[in-house]
């Protein structure tokens, strides 16, 4: 432990991470939030996707998705996924694995309800995941929408947040000659304290 100085100290993995991104924030160009999302489908045949990761809580990591999309049902079906965030400009990233559950609730109406009208509009258009015909039939899609819903559509019902509640976490920041740091926090359950462990390389 004596040896996690610096960028790897402290007693809470979620601090840490939260230091981390918002050190990100004004030196990555863009979306220094995004992450690499991974789940498994029926077969165990991975998928991964980018995704923008809403807050960092006390003990959890919060998005939003469509919960009629392929990761939604995915995470449903398994309760468990993992992510990548990578920040090139400060040679870092943060591993995240762990049981998912869904915010549905009043934070979900919250967040959505800050998002520009165009994007809730967007949001209650797209059948995230299914097959589309034309670009023109989205754009149609989301003139129907505009003329129903109107300008305070409200959030749909098929649509919310996933919290992800890390059972690992790992923070890398690049190394000379390729030997990096890596100090890898570990729990069997989420009631169990961490552990912590550099690892090589």
């Amino acid at each position: 432990m004596s040896e996690r100085r610096g960028i790897f100290n402290g007693d809470d993995p979620f601090t840490i991470a939260r230091s981390w991104l918002i050190e990100a924030e004004p030196r990555e160009p863009t979306d220094a939030n995004a992450i690499a999302l991974a789940t498994v489908d029926d077969d165990g045949l991975p998928n991964v996707r980018m995704v923008l990761l809403k807050e960092i809580e006390a003990d959890s990591f919060l998005f939003y998705t469509n919960y009629g999309s392929a990761k939604a049902r995915e995470i449903d079906a398994s309760g468990k996924a993992a992510f990548v965030i990578h920040w090139k400009s400060l040679r870092r990233q943060i591993r995240v694995r762990g049981l998912t559950s869904r915010e549905s609730g009043p934070q979900a109406d919250a967040y959505f309800a800050s998002r520009s009208l165009q994007s809730q509009l967007g949001a209650w258009a797209s059948r995230q995941s299914e097959p589309l015909t034309s670009r023109r039939k989205l754009m149609a899609d989301v003139a129907r929408v505009t003329a129903t819903r109107g300008m305070s559509p409200g959030r749909p019902p098929f649509w919310g947040g996933f919290r992800l509640k890390p059972l690992e976490i790992e923070f890398w920041a690049d190394g000379a000659f390729r030997l990096h740091d890596r100090f890898r926090w570990r729990r069997e359950t989420l009631e169990d304290e961490w552990t912590v462990a550099r690892l090589y390389p």
